[in-house]
């Protein structure tokens, strides 16, 4: 293509189209010269290299597909299909272009501009982007501000004391472990595909669904938010306890006799605690309020003078000699390391003074519910990863960065803090921190006063946040309130986590907290680590993490460890936790609206699902193992209501199918016409069908098939439906009872084919004459169930009678067993031998046996009026279609192509069977709740007219009627 052909492709795109395509609501413009809508590859040669651009003409979007061979110019010519694109063949999809790949990765696409301006789509059009951070500043700083808290400087050194080095490195590297496992899932899930606002919880809930998701997530943004208000405590009372005269009213004198010398431990009053905590959180708030912005300029301050003090802690350790500065310092001796390895637990009082009159015991299980707390907070740069500039690098990188770290720092000050000081100075000096820091004190209690800050910040940043992110997936309408958008900051979700927060200053005390809130960070984290096994584990085709250095046994270890615990910590609070998330889930349940993410469970189910239909085999299955798989026709024999999809009380009888709700019902409805024209109509039945599936509360999938006639389209559903052994053995339909009606002639014929059919592929087939009628759980039915077994049906009938008496609305029913004998000889033994087969099948019923002595209805006399009517009538009407066939001087065709044969003494014959039958039914089932009766095969070359009559004959004047007929196989049996 030259640059002629080029100024030809510009110069007919100013033709304008008929009808193209839209995109954002607007039409698309006549092709210009520079429009860079859609680049489309044309004519290339393939063994040209070095003329790309030459072949690349420019289309609008919309040229693609139909209009394809409209944009032929008039002088291509007879030529003009040498000149065509080499893509025409993909002319009806669209052409890979910058749109598609952004709605690829759910991005939002803008609208273009106004076809009038002409000018250039831009996708940078709308609103600016908001600030994006870094690795360092937006996973690390934050990370490491949770971790390193007040528990580091209070009391670690306490913790090295009661516990000794041993057990001291002991417990650092179990809790270490947890969360190094929990970082390590954390990065492989961050890093499958792009990841939105919400942290763990957007992780958890696209693994294992929206309840899993949010129950975990409220109860770690609950976490979070508790937590915020203990830091703030925590830098409230040490600001009190280094400057006492900032107190506003008297302090609390603790006396305390653990050590030679009665001692006294001055504590700030709960009431400077509260309005200094309301303080201090108001302003945090501001803070937060600022946006990330604000928080990436204020962090470094926080961090800063923490790490310093931190120095300055270990120069101090350096630099100490004996009993300088204060009693008790040994400097980094030998002695002191192994006078300080071994473990000694014993009493306590309140203030973790050595008493043995206290009335606290330490072990190693308490020890891991204090310290634990000093290991969270690694989730604080995932609960920001909307405001990450890539989720996939920082998430792993900064997080594990910053456990590694804090890890590293705890070992190695367990090693110095033992060494550094005999045990009863690490018992009794609460901040021996600052005792041995360099140069002076008073850098430690500003280190804990910004550290415990930042992480009360890094807690009032991620847990709104969190919250919006949960909202905005639109699972709970009561969090509606919540919602923001993706460029905005959540204030109102930030005012409600500082309310939180605020409340818990005021309470004060969280000791009964405390520990919750350290059960919820576990649940996260194991929810995490289930996250990563479970994906891990199914590897599916979409987990395809970038961060290679998992499996699911470290994963599994992870959240064993998690769990474990949670137990070693508090069995009571552990409860308490997961019976909160169990509500949360029960009422997400409840309460949420449906949301499909492919969370890993619905990946699991499809491969058990595999797996057991590989396992089922081909072969039968066992009748100990046989379930009924309805096959439920829903397409009606008349009209329903509009935007009825199916008859309303078809899944009510599909639910009497199931014991305890046991077993999957396949509701199919069938579409006259083509299927490429009817291709959306049917979708769009389907989704009513299933959406009425639903609401009845069947367990049941919904299929629409769209086939020339009723006749065709049963036939594929009744030979393709299902797989294996879990293809519907028994089709449920509604008896024609309309079929009489001038406009529905084709009844009878489609009827009897669909039986035929049914008799062909080896289906039990049920029809349900009075489904009107039918009840539902609600109504409950009185008196009996009566069966008519006169033919072997592999025992459906009994089967379904006993699922009938598992329903509320039978359950107060009674069976009676009818069995037909022909000669009054063999009643008794025909009632004998049912009654043990009834025993040993361990059904209760009453038998009893009636006997048809002869096929001639007169020597009943007329005590069957209403039999007799409809017997007459029907003789009627079968004389008159004979004499219609007569008068034609034709043999018709049946539908099979075979040509009808009629021996009018044989109709008559079946005529007195019918009428025989329902004499009998009538005389003693007339006020039974539901009557199950034999179905009988269509007869051979006999039309379905005459099939219909006999069947009009049976069900006459019975209200409620199941007409059954089994397959070839057994469905009861009588071994255990």
């Amino acid at each position: 293509m030259d640059s002629g052909d080029i100024e030809e492709a510009s110069g007919n795109g100013e033709e304008e189209f008929r009808s193209g395509p839209r995109l954002g609501g607007s039409k698309y413009r006549p092709v210009v010269a520079h429009d860079r809508a859609v680049v489309e590859m044309s004519s290339i040669d393939p063994g040209s290299s070095s003329s790309t651009l030459k072949n690349i003409k420019v289309v609008a979007p919309g040229d693609v597909g139909a209009n394809a061979r409209d944009r032929k110019s008039p002088e291509d010519g007879v030529n003009g299909h040498q000149k065509e694109s080499k893509l025409e063949l993909f002319g009806f999809d669209s052409l890979v272009n910058i749109l598609g790949l952004k709605s690829m990765t759910g991005e939002q696409i803008p609208t273009p501009s106004s076809p009038r301006d002409g000018e250039d789509i831009s996708i940078t059009q709308g609103h600016p982007k908001p600030l994006k951070m870094g690795t360092m500043m937006g996973v690390f700083v934050p990370c490491l501000q949770n971790i390193l808290g007040i528990i580091y400087y209070i009391r670690f050194t306490w913790i090295v004391g009661m516990a000794g080095i041993g057990q001291g490195l002991v417990l650092v590297l179990l809790c270490g472990l947890c969360t190094f496992l929990t970082t390590i899932s954390l990065s492989a899930i961050a890093t499958n595909g792009a990841m939105k606002g919400g942290g763990p919880y957007y992780l958890i809930g696209r693994a294992l669904g929206p309840e899993v998701g949010i129950s975990i997530g409220l109860c770690f943004f609950l976490g979070n938010a508790v937590a915020g208000a203990l830091y703030v405590l925590g830098a409230v009372e040490t600001f009190l306890k280094a400057f006492p005269a900032a107190g506003i009213f008297r302090e609390t004198i603790t006396k305390v006799n653990g050590t030679a010398v009665a001692e006294s431990i001055q504590s700030p009053n709960s009431h400077d605690l509260q309005i200094y905590g309301i303080v201090v959180t108001i302003l945090l708030c501001f803070i937060v309020f600022g946006g990330v912005k604000m928080i990436n300029r204020v962090a470094p301050a926080f961090l800063v003078p923490v790490l310093l003090s931190i120095f300055c802690i270990f120069i101090g350790i350096f630099l100490a000699k004996t009993d300088d500065p204060d009693t008790g310092i040994t400097g980094l001796r030998l002695k002191s390391f192994k006078d300080n390895w071994g473990s000694a637990y014993q009493m306590t009082n309140d203030a973790g003074i050595p008493d043995p009159t206290g009335g606290t015991y330490w072990s190693f299980n308490e020890l891991v519910g204090l310290f634990f707390p000093a290991v969270t907070g690694i989730m604080a740069g995932s609960n920001r990863s909307a405001s990450l500039k890539d989720t996939q690098r920082s998430i792993p990188v900064g997080t594990l960065a910053a456990t590694l770290t804090t890890t590293s720092l705890y070992l190695i000050s367990v090693l110095f803090f033992g060494a550094v000081a005999t045990r009863n100075k690490l018992l009794t000096d609460r901040l021996l921190t600052a005792t041995i820091a360099w140069p002076f004190p008073a850098i430690v209690h500003v280190g804990i006063i910004l550290s415990t800050l930042g992480a009360a910040l890094q807690s009032l940043t991620g847990a709104p946040r969190l919250l919006a992110a949960i909202a905005n997936d639109d699972i709970l309408p009561i969090l509606n309130y919540f919602k923001v958008a993706d460029t905005s900051e959540p204030h109102i979700a930030t005012l409600f986590t500082a309310f939180i927060c605020i409340g818990c200053v005021v309470i004060g005390n969280l000791d009964l907290i405390t520990p919750t809130v350290t059960m919820f960070y576990l649940l996260c984290y194991s929810g995490v680590n289930l996250s990563c096994f479970l994906l891990d584990l199914l590897d599916a085709p979409s987990w395809r993490p970038r961060w290679k250095y998992h499996h699911w046994s470290l994963s599994f270890v992870g959240a064993s460890l998690c769990i474990v615990i949670m137990f070693l910590i508090s069995w009571s609070f552990t409860v308490v936790a997961i019976a909160l998330a169990s509500l949360i889930y029960k009422y997400v349940g409840l309460k949420g609206k449906a949301g499909d993410w492919g969370d890993g469970f619905k990946s699991a189910y499809f491969q058990l699902a595999l797996r057991s239909l590989r396992s089922l085999g081909a072969n039968q299955v066992h009748p100990k193992n046989w379930y009924p798989i309805p096959l439920v026709f829903c397409r009606p024999w008349g009209q329903l209501p509009e935007n009825v999809p199916c008859h309303p009380k078809l899944a009510d009888f599909a639910n009497c199918m199931k014991k305890k709700g046991r077993g999957m019902s396949i509701f199919v409805s069938i579409l006259d016409g083509d299927y490429y024209e009817c291709a959306e109509e049917a979708k769009e039945a389907c989704k009513q069908l299933a959406t009425y599936i639903e609401y009845k509360r069947c367990e049941g999938v919904a299929e629409i098939v769209v086939a020339p006639n009723m006749t065709e389209g049963f036939r594929g559903i009744i030979q393709t439906m299902g797989l294996g052994n879990l293809k519907p053995n028994i089709v449920v339909m509604r008896y024609p009872e309309i079929w009489r009606r001038e406009n529905l002639t084709e009844i009878p014929s489609t009827f009897v084919g669909i039986i035929n059919d049914c008799i062909t592929a080896n289906k039990a087939v049920v029809i349900i004459k009075g489904l009107d009628e039918w009840p539902n759980e609600y109504q409950r039915q009185y008196g009996t169930i009566d069966l008519y077994w006169i033919v072997r049906d592999g025992g459906l009938m009994l089967l379904l009678s006993q699922l009938l008496l598992t329903k509320e609305s039978f359950e107060s029913c009674k069976i009676q067993l009818f069995c037909i004998a022909e000669e009054d000889s063999d009643a008794e033994a025909l009632k004998a031998d049912v009654k043990k087969f009834l025993y040993d099948l361990r059904m209760q019923a009453e038998v009893i046996v009636v006997t048809m002595k002869s096929w001639d209805i007169r020597s009943e006399g007329n005590s069957q009026e209403d039999s007799l009517g409809a017997f007459d009538a029907a003789q009627r009407r079968i004389s008159d279609y004979l004499g219609e066939i007569k008068r034609q001087g034709s043999n018709p065709l049946l539908a099979n192509g075979k040509p009808m044969v009629v021996n009018e003494q044989q109709v008559e014959k079946f005529l007195y069977t019918m009428l025989k039958l329902n004499s009998t039914i009538l005389s003693y089932s007339r006020m039974a709740a539901v009557v199950l009766v034999s179905l009988p095969p269509p007869p051979l070359n006999h039309p379905a007219y005459f099939y219909m009559e006999y069947m009009d004959l049976l069900v006459e004047n019975v209200p409620r009627m199941l007409i059954v007929r089994g397959y070839h196989r057994d469905l009861v049996t009588l071994f255990t």
